[in-house]
């Protein structure tokens, strides 16, 4: 377990949408150096969770603060690995510019040698050094996930979220995020959701789950390996 020096902290957070709580009262703190792992059924507010850390969804109340050093800050060095649901993939850039587009030089130009080497790096992780020139549109499903996967994680983020990583991988690659997982938690604080948990729960610090349906309105609860999976 992390030693308990905040990163980011939810103070009495709710969503609501067209009159119905997606997220109610949620007081959550992530220490840094964390791994949690975040599980739910589809619609039960894990996504919307995940926004809100973000600070790409404003909460309907409460607050949420991002801490650096003891103090309060407006942002933090943050990777996002979205669903794939979320990518245009009809916007014509190769996985070589998206993958650059993962550092604040990837579109300004002045790489130097660090840059070049976080690159070779999260290529190398991902296994897409023979894709590079392709456009992600030509990309099939798991080949785009390991692209965003490789953005996601090239600027070596002190935060590293993720949302279902494991989609659209194969078992083989799947077996990669894992130890990739292991890795990164060592030393950046890992946000992952995930249907799959059979692994994570196992490499995580700590468990929630977020499930409207069994939880009155999507309230955040520990989630204990074992003791919720019949209802994920």
């Amino acid at each position: 377990m992390a030693a308990s020096r905040p990163i980011i902290s939810l103070d009495d957070v709710c969503v609501r949408f067209d009159r119905r709580d997606v997220l109610s009262h949620v007081d959550l703190t992530i220490s840094k150096g964390e791994f949690v792992a975040i599980t739910g059924p589809n619609g039960g507010g894990k996504t919307t969770l995940l926004r809100v850390l973000l600070k790409l969804l404003k909460p309907t109340s409460g607050k949420v603060r991002y801490i650096s050093g003891g103090h309060d800050v407006k942002s933090l060095h943050i990777g996002y690995l979205p669903q794939k649901n979320m990518i245009d993939t009809r916007f014509p850039i190769s996985v070589r510019e998206t993958v650059w587009s993962g550092l604040l030089t990837g579109y300004f130009g002045g790489r130097n040698a660090a840059d070049f080497r976080r690159f070779d790096r999260a290529v190398e992780l991902t296994g897409i050094d023979s894709i590079l020139d392709r456009t992600v549109g030509d990309l099939s499903g798991g080949q785009l996930q390991r692209t965003l996967m490789a953005r996601a994680i090239v600027s070596e983020p002190d935060v590293l979220v993720l949302d279902e990583p494991l989609s659209y991988v194969d078992k083989r690659f799947e077996h990669q995020i894992y130890g990739m997982m292991e890795e990164l938690s060592r030393h950046a604080t890992v946000i992952l959701v995930s249907h799959e948990m059979s692994v994570i729960s196992g490499m995580a610090d700590r468990h929630l789950i977020v499930d409207q349906t069994v939880h009155e309105c999507g309230a955040l609860h520990h989630y204990v390996p074992g003791e919720c999976d019949d209802n994920i």
